[in-house]
């Protein structure tokens, strides 16, 4: 299965409760544990592997790092790369045409 990016892999849905319980477990399990997925997997409670979870923090990461990246970049910089991630996600080629024809004031 492809993620929303195109990536290759598995991409499982989570739940809002799922999604909490992962990031209590993540705040009290140090990184340095060598079955840091594992434990976190069985604090969740879910049917989620340990793989799933570790795919999942790997998610987490990248959005931090566009996040992060976004508080560098100037209005023009953050208006275009907001219109990217946009159109490469929900939007076609027709779409972006007619947000194009849209006039805003």
């Amino acid at each position: 299965m492809e993620d929303a990016n195109g990536s290759a892999g598995f991409v499982s849905e989570w739940s809002w409760e799922e999604n909490k319980l992962f990031e209590l477990a993540l705040a009290v399990i140090d990184e340095e544990i060598p079955d840091r997925w594992e434990v976190v997997s069985s604090m969740i409670g879910s049917k989620k592997s340990a793989e799933e979870v570790r795919m999942h923090y790997e998610v987490l990461l990248k959005d931090l790092d566009k996040i992060e990246s976004f508080g560098t970049m100037d209005d023009h910089e953050l208006n275009s790369a907001a219109n990217e991630d946009i159109q490469s996600i929900f939007w076609t080629d027709e779409d972006q045409e007619l947000f194009g024809q849209l006039s805003l004031d």
